[in-house]
């Protein structure tokens, strides 16, 4: 992914990413502000062009120039929940013409009254009611205006949705509202996810595998509770050690450790993209590599 301006060269924001999404699971790519989260998130869905790569979605590739078919089939299979809810949803539209968005853009009902059905369902199942449909933004919490972000997405009767960072703007008490209700929709629907985040309390709770990005580079990638109990790359041992801990001593004791990228030596050898034990993969070089499978031995 590059971004150009008028004056400067080409600024590449994320370079030689590759991961694999599993039907049915939950994803999740962490990383520090900056790091290239929402740009891939933002790729798939096709709002930002790819400079180069692919990006595949059950077989077909989906980035670059595809036909028009296919185009409308990923705008209803591909959904995307935006990272702040104040400033994702339009002030002057009611929630039922929000909502009902992208079944406008790809006519995906018959007539009007199937319509406002789909949005009553999408309305219902992220615990809201039908009446609000006629209703602004402004006359909604946080927590609520995240709920019709989420129903936004949901009548579409996606596939796949991107959240990102979903929760990360509400607070403390509704977050555990939002992520419950991703996690039912999940299961009543068979959705799959990735979730994007750089709060990695919120990644153990609701991801199955975590890959990690710095720079733009994925630097390591394993199933969650793996990539808790045996971090390996510095930079995802530096994240780990900034999550607070609940018990103020043990958070006392607690020692944070700075990633400092001049710590890696590729002068010689570039880094390689390893899978040191079978599903954790791992960015380094052949030393470095051997260093971690004797930390795993």
């Amino acid at each position: 992914m590059e971004f150009k301006g008028k004056a400067r060269e080409p600024f590449v924001a994320v370079n030689d990413v590759s991961f694999h999404i599993y039907r049915g699971e939950t994803f999740g790519l962490v990383g520090e502000s900056g790091s290239g989260k929402t740009t891939i998130g933002r790729a798939i869905v096709r709002i930002n062009e790819t400079a180069g790569g692919e990006i595949y979605f059950k077989g077909r590739q989906i980035n670059g120039r595809i036909p028009k078919e296919l185009d409308y089939e990923i705008t209803q299979k591909i959904q995307m929940i935006f990272q702040d809810p104040m400033a994702s949803l339009n002030e002057r539209a009611k929630v039922d013409y929000i909502v009902s968005e992208g079944l406008y853009n790809t006519k995906a009902y018959k007539d009007e009254s199937e319509r406002k059905a789909k949005v009553e369902a999408a309305l219902l199942a992220v615990g809201l009611l039908p009446e609000f449909a006629s209703r602004f933004p402004h006359e909604f919490s946080g927590g609520q205006r995240q709920r019709i972000g989420v129903a936004r997405a949901f009548v579409m009767q996606p596939e796949f949705i991107i959240a990102d960072e979903p929760i990360s703007s509400l607070d403390v008490s509704i977050r555990a509202q939002v992520l419950n209700l991703l996690a039912d929709l999940q299961r009543a629907s068979g959705l799959t996810y990735m979730f994007i985040a750089h709060d990695l309390s919120v990644v153990r709770f609701i991801t199955d595998r975590v890959a990690v990005i710095n720079k733009g580079q994925i630097v390591e990638l394993a199933e969650t509770e793996e990539l808790f109990a045996n971090p390996l790359h510095p930079y995802t041992r530096s994240l780990l050690s900034a999550v607070p801990v609940p018990d103020p001593i043990e958070e006392k004791k607690k020692k944070v450790i700075v990633y400092d990228p001049r710590q890696h030596d590729y002068t010689k050898h570039k880094p390689l993209w390893t899978e040191v034990t079978p599903g954790h993969f791992v960015l380094g070089s052949a030393d470095e590599v051997a260093q971690y499978r004797k930390l795993l031995a």
